[in-house]
This record gives C-alpha cells, sequence and structure tokens, in this order.
C-alpha cells in the first residue's frame, strides 16, 4: 500500500504539473476535429471554406490543408466564402500560391449579405478561376498598407525635385519613392491576376492607386465579378454549365448535383489561430518574462521559470509570423528591465517609471501593421500597463516598509535599548552593563553607579556607548568595528 505521508511536496508538485499536462493533451484533443478527419462518401461534392476576420498565418495555413483535402477527396470544386477587412500581404500570397497551384477549380464568394472582400480580399477573389458576391456586398480599397503606419499614395504630396532641397525634404522624397515601388508592384499583381482570369484589369489597378470600392451591382457590371448568387445553392446552379481553365486545361463545371460541405478548421489552426493574435503574443511575451524574473528572484521554484519559458517560446513563435516593428520589441525589453531594476535595486520609483512609459510604447509600436484586427488594442495596453504600475507601487511600497523597519541586526540595532550598569569605574568612565540579557562592556558618564539603568547610544566593537537619556534619533549612524 502506498504511504502517502512519504510522498514529498516536490514530488506532489511535479504530481500537479504532469496532471495539468495531461489536461491540457485532453482538452486539445477534445478539440480536433479537421477537414481531413471528415470521411469521403460516395458522390461529387463542393467544399465550402470560410475565410472570416483579417488574413493572416492561420487562414493562409487553413486554407491550404483545404484544398489539398478536395484534392484528396477527388471533390469538384473549393468555394472560398469571403467577409474579410483585408490582411497580411505574406499570408494573402500564400493564399493566392495556393489557389493559383489547385489541380482543381476554385470559387471566390464574398458572402453572406453585407460581406466585404476588402484590401487582400480583393487580390484573393481575383485570384479564385470563378468570383462571385452575394447582394449587399463589396469589394476593394486594395492599397497596401505599410507596417507602421498608412501608405500615402503615389502623387500625394508630391514636390518636384530640386537641388537646394533640405534634408527632411530629401528624405520625403525617398519616402515618396520606396511608396511609389510598393504600390507598382502591388497594382502589377492585381493586374496579372485579372488577366489571367479574364476581368477588369483598369479598375483592379484604379482599387490599388486610388483605394476605390465597388458595390454587387457595380462590380458586375464592370466585369469585376463573374456573377451574383443569393447563396450557395443559388452559386452552384450558375455554375452549372460554365468552362473555366485549370492547369492548363478546359474544364465544363457540372454543379446541379453536388452535395456541399464545409470544411472546419482543426485544433492545430485554430490554436495557430489564437497564438498570431497580436494580443495574445504580446501576454505571452510579457507572461514569459515576468515568470522567468520570479524564478530567479525565487531559484528553485521551478513553476514560475517553466511557465516562463513555454510562454516565451511559444509567443516568440508568434512574433516570428507576424509583422513586428523591432524598435517596440527593443522598447518592450528595455521595459521590462527597467521595471526589474527597480525591483532588485529600488531608485524609489524614477527606474519605474521610465519603466511604465517604455512599456506603454513599445505595445503601441510594437505590431503596428495599420490592418484591422493585427494591432495590439488600447484596452490591452491599459490594463497590463495598470497591472505593471501595481506590481510597482506593490514593490515601491515594501522596500518603503522595510526602510521604516526597526534594525534588528548589526551594531545599529543596540542603539536605544535599555541597560542596566553592573559595575563602573569613574577613574576610566567604563564598566559593565547588562542589556538583552548579557554582559557588555561599556563605555559613558564617569559618575554612573551599579543598578542605575541607562541607555544604548551605540556600539564599537563588544563595547557598548551609554548614557543616561535616551538617543535622540535611532538611526544614527555609529561604527560598527
Amino acid at each position: 500500500m502506498l504511504d502517502c505521508k512519504r510522498i514529498s511536496p516536490r514530488s506532489k508538485r511535479y504530481g500537479l504539473y504532469w496532471l495539468c499536462i495531461a489536461g491540457i493533451i485532453a482538452g486539445l484533443t477534445g478539440l480536433s476535429f479537421s477537414a481531413d478527419g471528415t470521411e469521403s462518401s460516395a458522390g461529387a461534392v463542393a467544399l465550402v471554406v470560410q475565410i472570416r476576420g483579417p488574413i493572416g498565418p492561420a487562414t493562409a495555413d487553413f486554407v491550404s490543408k483545404a484544398i489539398g483535402t478536395a484534392q484528396s477527396r477527388s471533390a469538384a470544386l473549393v468555394v472560398l466564402t469571403m467577409d474579410t477587412p483585408g490582411g497580411l500581404s505574406d499570408s494573402m500570397r500564400d493564399i493566392i500560391h495556393s489557389i493559383l497551384e489547385a489541380p482543381l477549380p476554385v470559387v471566390g464568394y464574398v458572402f453572406p449579405s453585407g460581406s466585404r472582400a476588402a484590401s487582400a480580399g480583393t487580390y484573393i477573389l481575383y485570384a479564385c478561376h470563378i468570383a462571385a458576391m452575394a447582394p449587399g456586398t463589396n469589394l476593394g480599397a486594395a492599397t497596401p498598407i505599410q507596417i507602421g503606419g498608412g501608405l500615402p499614395l503615389p502623387g500625394q504630396n508630391e514636390r518636384p525635385s530640386d537641388e537646394s532641397q533640405e534634408p527632411s525634404d530629401q528624405g520625403k522624397t525617398r519616402r515618396d519613392a520606396l511608396t511609389a515601388k510598393i504600390v507598382n508592384d502591388a497594382a502589377a499583381y492585381i493586374r496579372s491576376l485579372a488577366q489571367m482570369r479574364g476581368r477588369n484589369a483598369e479598375w483592379a489597378e484604379r482599387s490599388v492607386r486610388e483605394g476605390v470600392s465597388l458595390a454587387v451591382a457595380d462590380a458586375l457590371a464592370e466585369s469585376v465579378i463573374d456573377l451574383v448568387a443569393a447563396d450557395i445553392a443559388d452559386l452552384l446552379r450558375q455554375l452549372d454549365g460554365r468552362q473555366v481553365t485549370v492547369a492548363g486545361s478546359t474544364r465544363t463545371l457540372k454543379t446541379d448535383e453536388l452535395r456541399v460541405e464545409t470544411i472546419e478548421p482543426d485544433w492545430r489552426n485554430r490554436l495557430l489561430s489564437v497564438l498570431t493574435n497580436p494580443n495574445i503574443a504580446f501576454l505571452l511575451i510579457l507572461a514569459g518574462i515576468y515568470g522567468l524574473f520570479f524564478e530567479f528572484a525565487n531559484p528553485g521554484t521551478i513553476g514560475p521559470g517553466v511557465v516562463g519559458v513555454i510562454c516565451l517560446m511559444l509567443g516568440f513563435y508568434a512574433l516570428n509570423l507576424l509583422p513586428i516593428n523591432y524598435a517596440g520589441l527593443g522598447l518592450l525589453i528595455l521595459a521590462i528591465a527597467l521595471m526589474a531594476a527597480e525591483a532588485f535595486s529600488p531608485s524609489f520609483g524614477v527606474l519605474g517609471t521610465g519603466g511604465i512609459i517604455a512599456f506603454v510604447l513599445s505595445a503601441t509600436m510594437l505590431i503596428d501593421s495599420g490592418i484591422p484586427g493585427f494591432s495590439i488594442s488600447w484596452p490591452v495596453i491599459l490594463t497590463t500597463a495598470a497591472m505593471s504600475a501595481g506590481l510597482l507601487i506593490f514593490l515601491l511600497g515594501y522596500v518603503w516598509r522595510a526602510q521604516r523597519r526597526p534594525v534588528t541586526t548589526g551594531g545599529r540595532a543596540w542603539i536605544g535599548k535599555a541597560a542596566v550598569v553592573l559595575e563602573w569605574s569613574a577613574e576610566s568612565g567604563s564598566g559593565y552593563v547588562r542589556c538583552g540579557g548579557e554582559r557588555w562592556r561599556a563605555a559613558g558618564p564617569a559618575d554612573l553607579t551599579p543598578d542605575e539603568g541607562v541607555f544604548v547610544h551605540g556600539r564599537s566593537g563588544l563595547r557598548l556607548d551609554v548614557g543616561r537619556t535616551a538617543p535622540k534619533a535611532k538611526g544614527d549612524r555609529h561604527a560598527d568595528h
């Protein structure tokens, strides 16, 4: 029989860690329902893949896997339903590569009503073999956004080149040249997609250069999209009999009897979507750094160190996938360093206040893509700043209380204590006193007498300096030899 009394606290702690890990694994396993887990049944199928919200690494991974699943199941086509404000350029290009390399037709469909395919969504819609929209939807505003702020359109704020330009004007001219390069590259990219699919290339370029948008009826009239459908069933009815070019060969779509299935993201994709949320990535980095600080301050606790390292690794993985500003990352590290310095070398708030300021600045700059959903929200910034400030105030209060607490060790601890004279020599002005239950050599006024009460004024090595009155200030410094 197991003797529970012999189980050490360390063993219990390790058991708790393993129990938590097992619970996490069980939870993730319960969430695991991937697209690949759906069994193929008899008959042709159209697989629906939903793109909702900002387009990021998780979206690109999901679309790529979904197209692979459709290929393995010999699906007739893939329908990408979209409602997105845009997203990251790298993720958008990954999705477009997956569409262009797909061995089956991919239909882009802005659905349901009230949805939009803005910015990156417009590029993806142009890349699809068939572009469709539901009533009450729109697309466009495809001007690229430069990390760190909005990207002005070419021609705005332009000034003629002049040899007499000041350095600031020359720097602005260089920024304008960079802006033009980025916009020209994006315009050429969407124009090539439009020419590949036989759609309106002129409007596509205007969407990039001028940021214009179109409602569904205007998009159909200007040949930006191929059809308007009320729902998935209506979309499949209109697609039946259409011809599309896939992998260099022309195919005639037969969609009137297709069974519709929706592919859901698996738990890995859901986890990636959570990790690449800038707010979550920021909190993971913060939790990791604080966990390591607590571990260093209390060696051997193990728990904070383990959790801190895991959070840091997850946070750095997320930052590797997100468009980070390295100046913001540097400010974050500086902020944590200043607050740690305040904890270990108290400066009565100077270092800590600087750390809070650097912290807020780093949070506003760390992930500033200008894309909805890919920046750290102000509530998170203010909440974490308030928590850090609260921790700083707690540390300052602890230091202040420690400064006010009476000294209990060293020579200063004896100052002000009462003593009783045991023996005294008037000639030498010294003798012996009893203080704190101990016999001490002492020096003081020559006229002291045995059994007289005195107070300790200081200590020099193994000798106490005494007097009849209590010292005025217990905080006076005395030598301690």
